[in-house]
């Protein structure tokens, strides 16, 4: 296939952009304008399908350096870049470039099917070959849409295409996938040849029909805040059959690679200067969260250093970020949790667990596990301190001097790393889950929508599939039954909404002198949701949930969450010195959350402005605002 695809494309690398299989003459065409070879459907849908799996360059472009930030997934490494609300150029530009090729080659596949069927000389199953490439341009559309905001609907046509507003491109999504989906014959068998060229479900297309449901439930949501009565209609018909995405069997995914290719790991295990640490985030909402004890998941090795469940930690304040609402902030975690959420140690490693084959220790790389902090000077080391066996996030931002007096926070092998067992190119990369086909479903229910499962089922239900998805399932019954808070101050069980109390008090000790102490520790407000008077509430379970399941694929969407909602929460970046490009936070509101303290969507790169500048204009003009990181899409929450 890789000879096939090869001879099938060519780079025009005068315009930095991956363009068509076709030579133009003006080489300052927009990428989607270009048309391709009239070779084989499947082929185009393979070459589309692959592509989007972001080869090494890419992934740390834009799923790494750009999703990853955005949705708080993991640590933003690179400068701490994206969640500044900087914006670097390039990696931009190299996912513009290749959606773009992505693109062009799934809707060549849909014109040269078209062709073949008005020629005669179709097979019987290119009709759903045609249906199948409509559902995966669907896909495209939004992932490109969600990242930079307006995009063309009309695109490969032989000339420069129209941009459309976001509110255009979502319904000319969702009129697709209902299209399609009902357009596709499921009693069409393949032959072998064909059925290999579909590297998701083989061409199973009972599975991509569900898929497409699945798929428009989710843009459906997209809309709930700005446009209830569509979203609505939208997501009540594609529900109706529940012929959507329910278990395992059905999950959306494409086998990762070993190699340095398309398909190697979205991870990239040989960049050995990425950590991937976790997110402040994801350690605030996992920490204390379903009364499943690490006694109980770890070994023997490890049972000295787990925590009472009221210890906050050891407080630096001089070599530690304090503003920021992080609920952390100032301290470090001398230990284990005494409950987390059981996947936290699936996805991440246990600083110092050099043994473990899924230790991502790439070489020498991630293996120190001490830092000496600094006084205010900087020059005088006050503490060497351990960090085996110790579980501490970093939360992102400007920690402007503490950064230099604290190499201990700053390195990553202090701190969790994701597993090899993502890195290694084992795994199938995961588009779409059952367990969010779930968690939609328990959101519609609480916006009034009709659906074949009820709330708690589907809330239920989706964490059970994430569980089977971890291989923790043996702990389910416990964490459904929780009412312990995480430290945003929400909890597992469904029939439990009370708020938790303003403060709560936690046993610390000064990490200097070591002398002992309590304090009344504070919930983060989340101004976002509910002008932060509610932590605890239905909706606020279930996007929680739903975050801690689509990590750590599906950056993306946990970013659109949050964009959407303003749930779950994300505490503010660090403003121990200014942002330059975060204007608006500052040392006297940074306990306040705010749309302007988040990244709201990629900028446009130059190359478009360069190739199409007309059409560049007409983005700008139909995403309602500056071509600028903090500009909020339509969709988003305002």
């Amino acid at each position: 296939m890789k000879s096939i695809l090869k001879k099938s494309c060519i780079l025009l690398a005068a315009t930095a952009m991956l363009v068509s299989c076709k030579k133009f003459d003006d080489v300052n065409t927009d990428p989607f304008a270009a048309n391709g070879d009239q070779v084989q459907t499947e082929y185009f849908i393979n070459n589309s399908i692959i592509g989007a799996q972001q080869d090494p360059g890419l992934s740390e472009r834009m799923f790494i350096l750009y999703w990853v930030p955005g949705g708080h997934a993991l640590q933003d490494e690179d400068g701490e870049t994206f969640s500044q609300g900087s914006f670097v150029d390039d990696w931009a530009g190299e996912y513009y470039r290749q959606s773009s090729q992505w693109q062009n080659n799934i809707n060549s596949a849909i014109q040269i099917g078209n062709d073949q069927i008005a020629k005669g000389t179709s097979k019987v199953y290119t009709q759903n070959l045609i249906q199948v490439a409509r559902i995966w341009r669907a896909y495209l559309m939004s992932e490109f849409s969600d990242t930079f905001g307006p995009m063309p609907t009309d695109a490969f046509q032989g000339k420069n295409p129209q941009f459309k507003d976001v509110k255009t491109v979502y319904y000319y999504a969702l009129d697709e996938l209902k299209d399609a989906a009902s357009k596709l014959d499921l009693s069409i068998t393949n032959p072998s040849q064909v059925s290999v060229e579909d590297p998701a479900y083989g061409y199973d297309y009972a599975k991509w029909r569900k898929y497409a449901n699945s798929l428009r439930m989710r843009l459906a949501m997209r809309l709930s805040e700005v446009d209830a009565s569509k979203a609505k209609t939208e997501f009540e018909d594609a529900a109706k059959n529940s012929d959507f995405i329910k278990d395992a069997t059905d999950i959306f995914s494409v086998q990762e690679s070993k190699g340095w290719d398309a398909l190697s790991s979205v991870f990239r295990r040989e960049s050995s200067w990425m950590g991937l640490p976790i997110s402040a985030t994801y350690n605030n909402l996992a920490f204390g969260l379903g009364s499943v004890k690490s006694a109980d998941q770890l070994g023997s090795e490890f049972q000295s250093a787990i925590k009472p469940a009221n210890w906050l930690g050891q407080q630096y304040t001089d070599q530690f970020a304090t503003k920021t609402n992080d609920p952390m902030a100032g301290y470090w975690f001398n230990g284990l949790p005494n409950t987390i959420d059981p996947r936290a140690y699936k996805i991440f490693s246990i600083p110092g667990n050099l043994t473990d084959p899924n230790y991502p220790a790439i070489g020498t790389n991630f293996t120190t596990l001490e830092g000496d902090l600094k006084d205010v000077s900087g020059k005088v080391v006050v503490k060497t301190v351990s960090s085996k066996y110790t579980w501490n996030a970093k939360a992102d931002g400007n920690w402007g001097a503490k950064a230099s007096r604290n190499p201990l926070i700053t390195t990553n092998g202090n701190k969790p790393l994701l597993n090899l067992v993502y890195r290694g190119g084992n795994n199938r990369r995961v588009f779409f889950g059952p367990w969010e086909t779930y968690f939609l479903l328990a959101e519609a229910t609480e916006h009034g929508w009709a659906s074949p499962v009820a709330a708690k089922t589907a809330y239920e239900t989706g964490i059970t599939k994430s569980f089977e998805y971890f291989g923790t399932s043996a702990n389910l019954s416990t964490y459904l039954a929780s009412t312990d808070y995480n430290r945003a101050g929400t909890s597992v069980n469904w029939d439990n909404v009370t708020e938790p109390p303003a403060t709560h008090k936690m046993n610390f000790e000064d990490g200097i002198t070591g002398k002992a102490d309590v304090a009344d520790v504070a919930y983060p407000k989340n101004d976002l949701y509910k002008s932060g008077s509610v932590k605890n509430d239905h909706l606020t379970k279930i996007i929680t949930q739903k975050y801690l399941a689509q990590l750590p694929w599906l950056p993306l969407e946990t970013w659109s969450d949050h964009r959407r909602l303003g749930l779950p929460f994300f505490e503010n970046p660090a403003v121990e010195d200014i942002m330059t490009d975060l204007p608006a936070l500052n040392s006297g509101n940074y306990m306040n959350s705010s749309i302007k303290n988040f990244p709201q969507r990629v900028k446009y790169p130059s190359s478009l402005r360069n190739s199409n500048a007309d059409g560049y204009n007409t983005a700008v003009s139909a995403l309602g605002g500056a071509d600028a990181v903090l500009t909020p899409l339509w969709w988003a929450k305002h």
